[in-house]
């Protein structure tokens, strides 16, 4: 199909069909530390299932501190022309001594120093400098020594960073402050691929396309070392809902100090996103992102009763959330509860009363997996998504937990010191059982389309963490990994053998079967194509916006009730809790889209399903009372071409939709002009036509209502045609196809300008004419219209062109006055018309 573009491009998220995860390249190689480049990773990741969508590079230092080095002051006098500057000569390890001047107190002889060279460029918040060799009050300035700020290490601007006395001059201040630029990927992750939603997940499948063909070294995050420091503060655990809630582990720390993260840590934060909070917070987003385990820390003297409980609270229980908003919980919303209250929503969000805050001092640290679905329902029942619901609403490892909570344990103790004051809680009412698949080879042959060496089966299996029980001539017993929540099926498991061994790897086959095919007519696919060639020919873009859509659209709108539209149960958000009634509101959002990105000429076009239902609430589950149609919307805005020398810009108008929409019908054989037309204004359209043949509305066209622009937050005019495909498709295959000889004489053609009454329509004038002219009035043009004080109040002036021919033989001017003479009377007579001569 020609012209074909996305115009509207948040299907991903709207959908869900995949989200953009970062990962990053340094992180990433703590766990597989191959020798690969970030292209070479992309290529692979995308081509077993886990597509880079973009790189990304990242500085932790803006700039990367390109163009600085380390010097060492080996002279420093007062400037002679100003008693607050200080020239001074700089080893910078070059072989030669630069001349600085330096407006710091604290510079002296013998220090070393930070010093930007000339044409390095310096970023200071939103401001940028470059370096340039000048003169300061007469005297020479080759450079400058840096101060914390102007390095973008910190926010002190009391003088310049006086480095260590050890600096070796000429040192890169990259290298000597560990300065590591990354490159960040940008992974489309499918909702199947949970798994993968860690550094670690990631890592686990890169080093099992790189285990075929040489040995790949997977470091897993160690936690041998973890020793309880005493039992001090031990927390009891309890689960009331064990359907909800399938583990959950918990550990105490005590005398933490709460502060700021290590620079190294930050920058793993901050590389994917993500904003440093403190040093506990960071923790447990980092491990979440190593391992792919939510965590959840509270300050345990908030813990009421030493309890941690598990469990529903009765609905309409308030809960204030860390944000400090109360909401009101239903008792479906599992929640994490001390012996007296609500302390967080499991698996969702945390309270404002028992978070982390500078002031804590004793941590209870909670993992846990929970019932995707309870979580999921929560999340949507209070519009809320986190990083956490992300992860728990798709299914998360239940043999993961204990192993997440020590590690986030040993790196609190490391970095904000304390001590683990108790054991690891674990509560696992009943253990999760992994999945056992017998996988016959023959199947695994018919569905890859080829015969895999079956050794190499067993090995991609093995690399990815599925165990093998048993083996025969004929087939294996595959275990899956807790962690692969979403394989249950046989043809699961086929699917991750060839991700690993490599789609492309799989070779197209030498023949090709096919049957013969019968299409009904009319072939609607034949003439929606057609059209689609046609508009793409003249311009037009093809959208495709999502069936689902906002109820909010709906709202005061008669045309199209909010009682008819198709509710949808627990719906992703309040932006997509309804079926559409009309492509209008998402073709709005795609316009709306693209102006915001200044690219205001538009045409665009949709073919697509809309939805109804008609009946009470009490018959939602009477399918007969639910309707769908297949329609196509235009949308036409701002210039209608570009603006030439020796053409003048021209803004679409309404003319423009109406050709627009007429050459639609003309292509599927249905006459406009036989149609009947109705003036059209309500509360989609602020003017506009409607189509119809008898009692089938066909289309309506027009110039969108501007309450309707204000909501989608568009400022120009947006012309709008939605044409009902079906029937349209229908009434086109009730006309037959009639082939006629191509004309041998010449047409005529006579003009008449006539008075008529304002209220007379033209294709009145047009059908009185047509049964006037009979066989020789080919068309029929209204070419002239005129409304104004030259004529009389009330009436209009119309001028119009008759085209005459006769298919057997040249027209004389006899035969001709005689069809004018009597269509004039009939005007005359039936319209109520006087001729002008």
């Amino acid at each position: 199909m020609l012209g074909f573009f996305l115009y509207f491009c948040d299907l991903d998220k709207n959908l869900n069909l995949s989200v953009r995860m970062k990962i990053s390249y340094n992180w990433l190689r703590q766990y597989i530390p191959a020798n690969l480049s970030p292209a070479e990773i992309s290529e692979i990741l995308t081509g077993i299932g886990l597509e880079v969508e973009g790189t990304e590079l990242f500085q932790p230092v803006k700039g990367g501190l390109e163009g600085i080095v380390t010097g060492e002051v080996v002279s420093c006098e007062k400037h002679p022309g100003a008693d607050k500057l200080t020239v001074t000569g700089v080893d910078t390890g070059n072989g030669r001594t630069l001349q600085i001047v330096c407006g710091a107190p604290n510079v002296a002889k013998g220090q070393r120093v930070a010093v930007a060279l000339p044409g390095a460029t310096l970023h200071m918040g939103d401001k940028t400098l470059t370096i340039k060799k000048t003169k300061i009050r007469g005297e020479v300035s080759e450079g400058m020594i840096c101060a914390e700020d102007e390095l973008g290490l910190g926010d002190s601007h009391d003088g310049i960073m006086v480095l260590e006395d050890s600096t070796v001059p000429g040192t890169l201040a990259a290298e000597y402050f560990n300065i590591e630029n990354d490159t960040v990927f940008e992974i489309g992750l499918t909702p199947n691929r949970i798994d993968a939603a860690s550094h670690f997940g990631v890592a686990r499948d890169l080093a099992a396309w790189l285990g075929q063909s040489a040995d790949a070294r997977l470091i897993r995050p160690g936690t041998g070392d973890f020793r309880p420091d005493n039992n001090e503060n031990p927390v009891e655990i309890a689960i009331l809902d064990r359907e909800k809630c399938i583990r959950y582990s918990g550990v105490t720390l005590s005398g933490v100090k709460v502060g700021p993260s290590p620079r190294w840590l930050q920058d793993r934060l901050r590389s994917i996103g993500l904003k440093p909070i403190n040093n506990v917070v960071d923790i447990t987003n980092y491990v979440l992102h190593e391992t792919g385990q939510p965590l959840h820390a509270f300050d345990a003297d908030m813990i009421k009763g030493g309890k941690v409980l598990v469990g529903v609270l009765p609905g309409g229980t308030g809960f204030k959330t860390l944000e400090g908003e109360i909401l009101e919980l239903s008792d479906e919303d599992l929640m994490i509860c001390n012996a007296d209250e609500g302390m967080c929503i499991a698996g969702v969000l945390g309270g404002s009363d028992s978070g982390v805050t500078g002031k804590t001092v004793n941590l209870f640290l909670e993992s846990a997996c929970f019932d995707p679905v309870s979580v999921r329902k929560t999340a949507r029942r209070h519009g809320l998504a986190t990083d956490a619901s992300f992860r728990f609403e798709r299914g998360t490892d239940p043999s993961a937990t204990v192993h997440a909570l020590k590690r986030a344990a040993m790196m609190i103790r490391e970095i904000a010191g304390g001590a683990i004051s108790s054991e690891v809680t674990d509560v696992y009412p009943e253990p999760v059982a992994p999945v056992k698949l017998e996988m016959d080879y023959e199947y695994i042959d018919r569905l890859v389309g080829m015969k895999i060496d079956r050794e190499r089966i067993k090995k991609i299996l093995e690399l990815l963490e599925f165990r093998i029980i048993n083996e025969d001539g004929g087939g294996l017993v595959a275990e899956v990994p807790l962690f692969r929540v979403e394989v249950t099926r046989k043809a699961d498991v086929i699917e991750e053998i060839l991700r690993i061994y490599g789609y492309n790897n799989i070779p197209s086959p030498l023949s090709v079967h096919s049957t013969i095919s019968f299409s009904e007519k009319p072939d609607r696919e034949k003439y929606l194509h057609s059209v689609s060639d046609m508009l793409s020919s003249l311009g037009f873009s093809e959208i495709i916006s999502n069936s689902l859509t906002r109820s909010a659209w709906y709202k005061d709108l008669p045309e199209f009730p909010r009682e008819n539209l198709v509710e949808i149960i627990n719906p992703l958000s309040s932006d997509l809790d309804s079926m559409r009634q009309t492509l209008l509101f998402g073709g709005l959002e795609a316009v709306a889209y693209n102006a915001n990105r200044k690219n205001p000429d538009l045409k665009l076009y949709e073919f697509g399903n809309v939805y109804s239902y008609s009946g009470s609430s009490g018959e939602k589950g009477d399918l007969e009372r639910y309707g769908e149609s297949h329609q196509l919307a235009l949308f036409i805005s701002g210039a209608a071409g570009p603006a030439l020398w020796n053409n003048r810009e021209k803004q679409s108008d309404f003319f423009d939709l109406k050709a627009y929409t007429e050459q639609v019908f003309r292509r599927l054989g249905v006459e406009p002009d036989d149609l009947e037309h109705d003036e059209l204004q309500n509360s989609l359209f602020r003017y506009g036509l409607k189509l119809s043949a008898g009692k089938t509305a066909l289309a309506e066209y027009g110039l969108v209502h501007p309450s309707l622009l204000e909501k989608a937050g568009i400022k120009n005019e947006i012309f709008c045609a939605g044409i009902r495909w079906n029937d349209l498709v229908s009434l086109s295959a009730e006309k037959a196809t009639v082939f006629e000889e191509l004309p041998r004489f010449p047409q005529a053609r006579r003009d008449l300008a006539m008075e008529l009454d304002k209220g007379v329509k033209f294709s009145t004038v047009r059908e009185i004419a047509l049964n006037a002219g009979q066989k020789l009035l080919k068309s029929i043009t209204l070419f002239d219209l005129y409304e104004g004080d030259k004529i009389a109040e009330g009436k209009k002036s119309f001028a119009i062109s008759f085209i005459l021919q006769d298919m057997e033989g040249t027209l004389k001017d006899r035969q001709i006055d005689a069809v004018m003479e009597r269509l004039a009377t009939a005007l005359e007579k039936e319209a109520g018309a006087r001729i002008r001569k």
